[in-house]
């Protein structure tokens, strides 16, 4: 396929007025190469997947999709206090292999990112929220327990574990969610009357935030966003299904440590 209208595709899905104010989306390094036959998707690029390109039985990749901005900021930047990252770029610029990311414009885009996630947790009339379009909500076929609720969208999501502050109903059935870091739009959530708001990585005056608004907050970690591998594929193989998608899901979730 040509690479210029694979990517027009991309964007007409995805455009870049979609993804928030400063975020660094579209290539970050190489040159896009004239004819793209074999991608690779991924949620980071990093040398985990690196070595699994290099141990490829033909490792003509002609481009390197992920979610994350793999260079979030200029080369200078980011290579200034990254030796990792510009080791590992230097690589990649040697097999001519350009990478390009798609985030929060794949996040807020109708069948990306956050309509992905609710349609994994089996929600029904999924909207964007009025005040945080980047969110989805919807309702579940039946009112649950909110703790039974948490533990099934874990499992859904597939994620070991998940953190559930539980100080609103404890009987739901509408629910809201952004995928990754989302957990300050809780409150657009709560004042559209979602009874649960799932997202990830919330620091500690958010939840007692949540707790002082008794409210419903489920903190699943930052790997539920890994189903970019699998609808990001989809929709590549949609738009020409002679394309070889080669995806690379590595990434664990943290071990929970008991006390004993």
């Amino acid at each position: 396929m040509k690479t210029k209208a694979l990517i027009r595709k991309l964007a007409t899905r995805f455009p870049k007025r979609l993804a928030d104010k400063g975020d660094h989306i579209g290539l970050m390094t190489g040159q896009l190469k004239e004819e793209t036959r074999t991608i690779v998707v991924c949620l980071d690029f990093d040398e985990e997947v690196m070595h699994r390109i290099e141990q490829l039985e033909n490792p003509n990749v002609d481009l390197i999709l992920t979610h994350h901005p793999y260079l979030y900021g200029t080369r200078y930047r980011v290579f200034k206090s990254d030796e990792i990252k510009k080791r590992l770029t230097e690589k990649v610029d040697a097999l001519k292999i350009p990478i390009y990311s798609m985030h929060t414009n794949f996040d807020s885009g109708k069948d990306g990112m956050n309509d992905a996630l609710a349609s994994a947790l089996g929600l029904l009339d999924v909207k964007p929220l009025e005040t945080a379009p980047m969110a989805r909500g919807g309702r579940l076929r039946t009112k649950m327990k909110v703790e039974n609720f948490a533990k099934e969208a874990a499992q859904l999501l597939k994620v070991p574990y998940g953190l559930l502050t539980s100080a609103g109903k404890q009987e739901i059935q509408t629910v809201a969610i952004i995928g990754g870091g989302g957990s300050y739009f809780y409150q657009n959530a709560l004042l559209e009357g979602y009874d649960l708001y799932i997202s990830g990585d919330a620091p500690h005056h958010v939840r007692r935030d949540i707790i002082a608004r008794k409210y419903n907050y489920l903190d699943l970690p930052h790997e539920i966003e890994r189903i970019f591998i699998s609808q990001m594929s989809k929709i590549l193989q949609e738009m020409d299904s002679d394309l070889e998608i080669i995806a690379i899901n590595h990434e664990e979730t943290p071990k929970v440590i008991k006390a004993s």
